[in-house]
């Protein structure tokens, strides 16, 4: 008569599996970084380099294919002071809580006269009509010129990039180096996306 085997339970106990898990996702969610929104599609031109440029301190110039200007800070304590310089030297006015909707803003692009009414609209509307816009960047109205000058005031360790379509007419870019340099703003970061390089055969 053969003896019947008795089962060994088959439960496994999950939970030291479980703190690995939770601890993994922890580490990812402090050490990832998001990419910011941008107000239009651009697409830089192609090279072979690889160097990066921070993730910190950076003051980002985007110029989309038409030549429209677009700005962005990463921080929300130097985008909060820099409005406050441009609405002092521009005679605009602008309440804590515009100032604060603003600095959460990472992009911005719109005349500063129309700032006020810009900032009044949900970030929606915003997102839409943003790229009609643009930051006067020209001889008669530069006001590019006072964002960036403004904004190294604020933060004297930016590091300013530019990041241009590649199909940006070259005057334009010409344009905003002229500002830089005014500025003496001689050092600056062109952003441009990497181009495959072909393998090299062997003999």
């Amino acid at each position: 008569m053969s003896k019947k085997v008795k089962k060994q339970s088959t439960f496994i106990d999950m939970t030291a599996m479980s703190d690995v898990t939770v601890l993994l996702l922890t580490f990812f969610m402090l050490t990832s970084t998001f990419i910011q929104k941008e107000p239009v599609q651009v697409n830089p031109p192609q090279s072979v380099s690889e160097i990066k440029i921070p993730e910190t301190n950076i003051m980002s110039i985007l110029v989309e294919k038409d030549g429209k200007v677009f700005m962005s800070l990463d921080k929300q304590t130097d985008r909060w002071s820099v409005l406050e310089k441009m609405g002092e030297f521009y005679s605009v006015e602008f309440t804590s809580e515009e100032l604060k909707k603003f600095s959460l803003a990472p992009n911005f692009g719109v005349p500063i006269h129309g700032m006020k009414q810009f900032l009044g609209l949900p970030s929606e509307e915003q997102d839409k009509i943003i790229m009609d816009y643009g930051i006067p960047s020209d001889s008669t109205n530069n006001e590019l010129k006072n964002w960036v000058k403004f904004s190294r005031e604020a933060n004297a360790e930016l590091i300013i990039a530019i990041k241009a379509d590649g199909t940006t007419p070259y005057p334009v870019i010409r344009d905003i180096m002229n500002t830089l340099q005014d500025l003496r703003e001689n050092r600056y970061n062109l952003i441009t996306s990497l181009r495959d390089m072909p393998a090299i055969l062997n003999d």
